[in-house]
């Protein structure tokens, strides 16, 4: 007996332990969700798709928020060992935040304009003076007040009336981008009763002090489709719709010229533009149309004097400047003021009473040019660093030989400059505070091209930390986003010097898609030439690694939004590259998307990625569909990010591309989903919120490579 139960001790004990260490086993490695599987068979010009994770869409459904739930766990589980790590760095990057803050003062209207943060606030407070800096400070908006107890909370727009005594917002509490507007007395300091639901949150005063124009989008698809006019004291449910845009491939804005004696409403697609404007003094009038749309005719336009000045790319793929009689609109009385130039791409203008600043990209870089009306005389405000974004400011007043305009850099923070267009002096108004020490001097910024497989030069700009080796032995995250001809100009970034102090590369791919290199740029990256974004993000990284910036056991690569359908594109593409990726709210189920014109910003979206329901665009898309060309390969460690009410890209992508990737992969990389249960397509609101999400983005990277502090 004494033997038998001797042994029984033993087998318990040793059960015991046994089931000690597969708890601590399954703590360490947790067994990641796995989605349940649905058949679900999509059919489109004869060809089927299978989808087993369709039902994945539903927002509302029990199951749907469990399975985001149980991703959210398994992800906080793996990542458990970085906590502490994600707490310092987010205390490093807000350490060098000055939290007393506030912006440079602009004078508008009788009333010198600024925001100001408060120490251990989220949110902006807007303020103003009369007349003078020296006078008593008149706070007409905490936005800390109005976000109280709240997860989300961002404002849209904020207008003050013409006689500055009604101030006009907007504000979104869920992320899903439906503003309310409500208005404020600021004489009284109090609310009006008035309140519009559900808007896109533009709003615009005309000048009788009583009316506002605003815009009203779809329920289902939240595209702009409507603008409205509404009078102070009056029901919102009878105010009129004074346009009604009938094309489901235009969305609607409305605006005021910065003369303020027009109101604009704009209808614009990717490839076409329509105005009409009205007298701001005259709102219950009828608007004039400008001139009608037509196919490929982009263009914007400003009022000046007897004038109205068109940017357009009328036989001007890079566009042009033009000018016309208010009463003569027609082509055929259009005034040349600056030719169309093949090599130079015209991005904007600002007009001034004796003055006409031109903002321009010339072989991918931003430039200033100042012209004087009256001699005709040109000149740029030099820069001097290899690579940068540049932008004009904030210019509201018409009489003056002041210009204001903004500049960072790799290395030096955001600095806004006033540049007096007559003697060329340059006066700093301010520059980002980066508390802790910071000196760009320790930081070198560098401009490489790298050479595409069919010979393009592909710019490339990057940053690291004086003292690099380049031998290999350096971490590198490479970033990119490349689409809608958006540029990603090389910015400043507080966030950023921990991975540089931490011995990483940072470098922008400005691959094509963007709009960098002029107009051809964006479209050699766009339609039947898309897969050229991607295979240009790639020969960029080769290149970093031939130049030996790094390895490929220490090559991250991060895009967001559609930068994030790059990057899936990119791991399906060659994934062996990369150590890591990071995809932020990432656009990857193209084909399924793009047929369904009920989803947000789908039929919007047919001048940019073309239009599945022609047979020849669905074949090329699905060719390159993130979500339908997993394979059952190895993939790097991948971290996803979305947002529940995200209305640009739906949660649903990102979820439905895991859980596919977890099916296929055949690798032991890690492969995370982090959702935002609170928040929509730009994350959390607030400035020191925001950095928790960083701060987890780079302990992700850190993690890969072992670095614990």
């Amino acid at each position: 007996m004494q033997k038998k139960s001797l042994f029984l001790v033993i087998i318990f004990t040793t059960f015991l332990f046994f089931i000690k260490n597969t708890h601590q086993t399954m703590a360490q490695n947790p067994t990641p969700p796995k989605a349940k599987k649905v058949e679900k068979t999509l059919e489109k010009h004869g060809h089927k798709r299978n989808d087993p994770y369709y039902w994945l869409n539903k927002r509302e459904d029990k199951e749907v928020i469990q399975y985001l739930t149980d991703e959210n766990s398994y992800t906080k589980s793996i990542m458990q060992s970085t906590e502490t790590l994600q707490e310092n760095l987010f205390k490093e990057i807000k350490g060098r935040i000055k939290e007393q803050d506030e912006s440079v003062p602009y004078f508008l209207n009788g009333y010198w304009y600024y925001t100001k943060y408060e120490k251990g606030q989220e949110y902006p407070i807007y303020c103003r003076k009369k007349k003078s800096l020296d006078a008593k400070e008149e706070i007409y908006l905490d936005v800390n007040e109005q976000a109280k107890g709240k997860e989300f909370y961002q404002i849209g727009e904020a207008d003050i009336s013409d006689d500055n005594n009604i101030m006009a917002f907007s504000y979104d509490i869920v992320g899903r981008r439906k503003f309310n507007i409500v208005f404020k007395d600021l004489k009284t300091g109090k609310i009006l009763a008035d309140k519009i639901e559900n808007t896109t949150g533009s709003v615009t005063w005309a000048g009788d002090n009583k009316t506002v124009f605003y815009t009203k989008q779809d329920e289902v698809t939240l595209r702009s489709f409507q603008i409205l006019r509404h009078t102070i004291g009056a029901d919102s449910k009878t105010d009129k719709v004074i346009f009604e845009e009938k094309d489901e491939t235009y969305n609607v804005g409305v605006s005021r010229t910065k003369s303020k004696k027009y109101i604009v409403i704009s209808s614009s697609a990717t490839l076409a533009n329509e105005f009409r404007f009205l007298d701001a003094n005259t709102p219950d009038k009828d608007f004039t149309l400008f001139l009608p749309r037509e196919y490929k005719h982009e263009y914007n336009i400003d009022h000046f004097g007897d004038k109205f000045y068109i940017l357009t790319n009328w036989q001007a793929k890079n566009f042009r400047l033009m000018s016309t009689p208010i009463e003569k609109r027609e082509k055929n009385n259009w005034t040349e003021i600056i030719a169309h130039n093949e090599n130079v791409f015209l991005e904007d203008i600002e007009i001034f009473e004796n003055y006409l600043v031109i903002s321009q990209k010339e072989k991918g870089l931003d430039l200033i040019k100042v012209r004087e009306w009256k001699t005709q005389k040109e000149h740029f405000i030099p820069m001097d660093e290899p690579t940068y974004t540049l932008g004009v400011g904030f210019n509201p007043e018409f009489k003056t030989q002041k210009l204001r305009f903004s500049y960072a850099s790799l290395t030096t923070p955001g600095t806004t400059y006033e540049y007096d267009m007559t003697t060329k002096d340059r006066k700093t108004l301010k520059q980002q505070a980066v508390l802790g020490g910071y000196n760009p001097q320790d930081y070198v910024s560098e401009r490489h091209f790298a050479t595409a497989q069919d010979g393009t030069q592909v710019p490339i700009s990057l940053v690291y930390k004086k003292g690099l080796k380049k031998d290999g032995s350096a971490p590198c995250l490479l970033y990119a986003y490349g689409s809608y001809g958006y540029s990603m100009d090389a910015s400043f970034s507080l966030a950023r010097i921990s991975l540089l102090d931490r011995g990483f590369v940072f470098a922008i791919a400005h691959i094509r898609g963007g709009q960098e290199m002029g107009r051809d740029w964006y479209e050699n990256g766009k339609f039947f030439h898309k897969k050229n974004t991607f295979t240009d993000f790639i020969d960029c990284a080769k290149y970093l690694l031939a130049q030996k910036y790094t390895t490929t056991e220490k090559l991250f690569a991060e895009g967001g939004s559609a930068g994030g359908l790059l990057m899936g594109a990119v791991a399906n593409m060659r994934g062996d590259l990369f150590k890591g990726m990071i995809a932020a709210v990432p656009f990857v189920d193209v084909v399924t998307t793009m047929l369904d014109d009920t989803i947000p910003l789908t039929t919007g979206e047919y001048d940019e990625w073309g239009n599945p329901n022609d047979v020849n665009y669905y074949i090329y898309m699905l060719s390159y569909s993130p979500y339908d060309q997993v394979e059952r390969k190895q993939y790097p460690n991948m971290l996803v990010t979305t947002g529940l009410h995200d209305s640009q890209v739906q949660y649903w992508e990102p979820a439905k591309w895991v859980a596919r990737l977890r099916e296929m992969k055949t690798d032991n990389n890690i492969l995370l989903l982090k959702t935002d249960m609170d928040a929509g397509h730009g994350g959390k609101t607030g400035r020191f919120k925001r950095l928790y999400d960083i701060a987890f983005e780079y302990a992700f990277m850190f993690k890969m490579l072992g670095i614990e502090k």
